[in-house]
């Protein structure tokens, strides 16, 4: 059996992600995801990732559609890709992401900036072709 390339995995976990937005989700909350999932590399590149994922996680509330792009961003970052080596089982969201940036090095960040920006390709692709930003699914 051939092993996934990382862009495989990437546009797997992306799928898997938007798949739940559209499906366990109201249409409501899958457009707004979508626009939000636009925004963050426009922010990234702008401002860096620690800014930005602190902008998204300012904003967002409990159980909301930029809570779910943190959680989805943090299980790339932390848990598949494991670039924080000292990350364990917790609970992955927006907190656990700015601690990672925090407590590691350059390297870290640059690497980090680099997959997010890389990952956010393959949820804003999916995004697009399944997903309006009124909220209403692609036909």
């Amino acid at each position: 059996m051939n092993k996934a390339t990382q862009e495989q995995l990437r546009a797997r976990h992306a799928w898997n992600v938007v798949d739940k937005a559209c499906n366990q989700r109201s249409k409501d909350f899958a457009g707004d995801f979508a626009a939000e999932v636009k925004r963050l590399p426009i922010r990234i590149r702008t401002v860096g990732l620690g800014q930005a994922i602190r902008f998204v996680l300012a904003k967002s509330k409990n159980d909301d559609h930029r809570s779910y792009l943190l959680i989805a961003l943090g299980e790339w970052l932390l848990k598949e890709q494991k670039l924080d080596t000292r990350h364990r089982n917790g609970s992955i969201d927006g907190s656990a992401l700015i601690l990672a940036i925090i407590n590691n090095d350059a390297n870290f960040l640059r690497r980090a900036t680099e997959e997010s920006l890389l990952y956010l390709q393959w949820l804003t692709r999916f995004c697009e072709a399944t997903i309006k930003e009124n909220g209403s699914e692609s036909e």
